[in-house]
């Protein structure tokens, strides 16, 4: 034997080198690996266990001007499966398919056709404790996901103006999508450890904190949205309507204190939702404001300086002849003479079409333009029309004459009460908002104050006067404003259709110091009339009485205790219900 190993040293030696070469080689990629490039094991495995799971952000709560909630986000829990993993626990399906509330056969198939995936959806927006008892069944490929869902407390009152959000919280509707940046939070990240199948076995920690969404206050007072909803649903249902719009406003401030529309929704279901009732009626419909617009045009021509309250035009016979074209008026007027103030109450086509030639339509234009009729509001809420507010070259009589009286012009509700606020607020406008604010308005003069002044005093008669809309009339209060009856347009074709109408009622009050101005657009009444003086103006008499008494409005109109002790007379109104 030592002769041998004498013999052949150099191979023992060449063995023992290579041994010493392995070793000191795996010495070393120990080294490499655990000191020097340790990073790359760690990604490697990390990659293969760590996971990153979204933290959801709280969405921000919507309140109205007194802080009642409109808009508010619950925890909610979302089962997802992985089909792959499934087809393993067959037999646990039926259980998971009871816990659902679903079909198990049209579970089985479900999952037997999606087989190949490894993600879907079995069911979103559950309560945690709903979702909890499907986790607790452990049926394998089964997780939940946390998440929040929007819910809204007022439901279909606020629903056109509030909006809703989708499944995935994004805003699609409304002040929702409007401000959908400002209320939306951004989401937080977490690091968990999960096993080969997606079992989690360690949560690590929090490497992104989410951040909640910012809360938002509407400029809308809850307890007059309640109430404007309430008195245009019931003339919706007297009348027998086809919709209608309410639109309540701060002439201080420029802000909607309510904004209601019918046909509505319940943004809480929307399973059997029509695009109809999704329309929020008082930015998106765009009408012809007929004899409520005499108001403007008249502002227009006292303005002038060529005419003052007490001037006369001729009416009689009632009609007028341009061209083509007759104007009349709807009914019989209190004599062949009215002054301006008569003219308004009496809603004669006939004496503001005189009255308009005589200051031309430029000038009504320029008026109109400034209050805001046909132009952007500024509001940005989505899918709202600005309308139509024409300009000519040259004013003929006829364009002259329909502008005058509300015809050949379109607006929304937003603008009719936005123009009228100008009169109530002495001729100065306030930017519209649908923000909460407690900044003064930066407002505008837009019609001379003693012009505006003078426009209140006459209004107020349209109301007040023994021909005048007495349905509009607010018990202890004195309030002013004017109604309007428009044609609808024939759809498909050119001209008016037939007993097709709007109805229209726009005022303000109280007339010590007129605070809030209110529009009312009723379309198509087809029971009792369709006069705005009959159909609209006592929607506007019992919203404006209910806004005065819940926002403490000191009654500028008591009876004398004469008056108050005497058996009440019901004078016989000759035309309470013109337009």
């Amino acid at each position: 034997m030592k002769l041998e190993g004498a013999l052949f040293p150099w191979r023992f030696r060449v063995v023992l080198g290579l041994l010493g070469v392995m070793v000191a080689a795996i010495a070393w990629r120990i080294i490499d690996l655990q000191v020097i490039d340790r990073d790359f094991l760690i990604g490697q495995g990390d990659a293969r266990s760590v996971r990153h799971i979204p933290i959801p952000a709280h969405r921000g709560l919507i309140t109205d001007r007194n802080g009642e909630p409109l808009a508010v986000s619950t925890p909610v829990t979302t089962l997802w499966a992985n089909p792959k993993e499934m087809q393993l626990a067959k037999e646990k399906w039926p259980a998971l398919a009871a816990a659902l509330g679903q079909d198990p056969k049209a579970l089985a198939e479900r999952l037997e056709a999606q087989a190949n995936k490894e993600f879907i959806y079995l069911v979103r927006g559950l309560t945690p404790e709903q979702g909890q008892v499907v986790i607790d069944l452990k049926v394998p490929g089964v997780y939940g996901i946390e998440e929040f869902r929007r819910f809204y407390p007022a439901g279909e009152v606020t629903a056109h103006m509030v909006g809703f959000t989708d499944i995935d919280d994004h805003g699609r509707e409304g002040v929702e999508l409007a401000y959908d940046e400002w209320l939306a939070g951004v989401a937080g990240k977490r690091q968990v450890i999960k096993d080969r199948r997606g079992r989690l076995i360690k949560d690590v920690q929090v490497t992104k904190n989410a951040k909640a969404g910012k809360p938002l206050a509407l400029s809308i007072d809850l307890r007059l949205q309640y109430l404007a909803n309430r008195e245009l649903r019931n003339a919706i249902i007297e009348n027998g309507a086809k919709a209608g719009s309410l639109v309540i406003m701060d002439v201080k401030t420029g802000e909607i204190l309510a904004m209601v529309n019918q046909p509505t929704y319940n943004p809480n279901n929307r399973r059997n939702l029509q695009p109809a009732m999704m329309r929020n009626r008082a930015m998106i419909d765009v009408f012809e404001p007929g004899s409520t617009m005499k108001a403007i045009s008249m502002s227009a021509a006292i303005e002038t300086g060529r005419w003052k309250p007490s001037d006369t035009v001729e009416v009689y016979p009632g009609s007028l002849q341009i061209g083509k074209y007759t104007i009349k008026d709807v009914s019989k007027t209190e004599g062949p003479v009215l002054d301006l103030t008569g003219i308004l109450i009496n809603s004669s086509n006939v004496g503001m079409s005189k009255v308009a030639f005589d200051i031309g339509g430029e000038t009504i234009f320029r008026l109109a333009q400034k209050v805001g009729l046909g132009q952007d509001t500024g509001l940005g809420f989505p899918g709202e029309r600005v309308g139509n507010l024409p300009n000519y070259r040259e004013w003929r009589k006829a364009e002259t004459a329909t502008l005058s009286y509300g015809y050949g012009i379109s607006v929304t509700a937003i603008q009719l009460v936005h123009a009228f606020s100008a009169l109530a607020n002495n001729g100065r406008i306030a930017p519209l908002t649908l923000i909460k604010t407690d900044k003064a308005a930066q407002t505008t003069q837009v019609i001379p104050e003693a012009v505006a002044k003078t426009m209140q005093g006459m209004l107020q008669q349209v109301i007040e006067a023994p021909r005048g809309v007495f349905r509009a009339q607010v018990p202890a209060y004195h309030v002013a404003g004017k109604s309007g009856t428009a044609r609808k347009t024939s759809v498909g074709t050119k001209g008016y259709a037939e007993n097709s109408y709007r109805s229209l009622f726009a005022g303000f009050g109280p007339m010590s110091d007129p605070r809030y101005a209110i529009v009312v657009v009723i379309d198509e009444p087809t029971k009792a009339g369709y006069f705005g003086g009959l159909v609209s103006a006592p929607v506007f008499s019992k919203v404006m009485s209910g806004t005065l008494r819940l926002m403490n409005v000191t009654p500028d109109n008591l009876p004398t205790t004469q008056q108050a002790n005497a058996t009440p007379v019901i004078p016989v109104k000759a035309n309470g219900g013109r337009g």
